[in-house]
């Protein structure tokens, strides 16, 4: 983990990339560009650059083995959600989570089944009788 919980935000071709570090727990860049390829044709280059500047950014770790890089992620996808959803709530909506929700749930971005595993959630750590 990076040694402050400094903000994250990313991204979505960052995004895509830390789902990569996600799934596969290590990677070279080779193989980050195959793992993307479906969704997005990027250069080898490209995505180096990319490794590169979220190494700095203290998000990967970074081991050699002779010629070859292979990075890992250094911060999970839970605390990359928490810091941008923190992040949009603070911004967006001025801290108030009851507008966000309220505003997910007005433009039918919580379907019904959804509605119901938050009702439950919700029942579970005690917010709702």
């Amino acid at each position: 983990m990076p040694a402050k919980k400094a903000e994250v935000s990313l991204s979505d071709l960052q995004l895509a990339v830390m789902r990569v570090f996600w799934q596969s727990r290590e990677a070279s860049t080779t193989e980050v560009v195959e793992a993307l390829a479906d969704s997005r044709a990027l250069a080898h280059t490209t995505v180096s650059t990319l490794l590169t500047r979220l190494e700095k950014r203290g998000l990967l770790a970074v081991r050699r083995e002779g010629r070859q890089l292979f990075y890992r992620a250094r911060v999970t996808e839970d605390a990359v959600r928490r810091s941008m959803v923190g992040s949009l709530l603070g911004n967006l909506f001025g801290g108030d989570a009851r507008a966000l929700v309220a505003h997910l749930v007005r433009e039918d971005e919580v379907g019904t089944a959804d509605m119901e595993r938050i009702r439950a959630l919700l029942r579970k750590t005690g917010d709702l009788p």
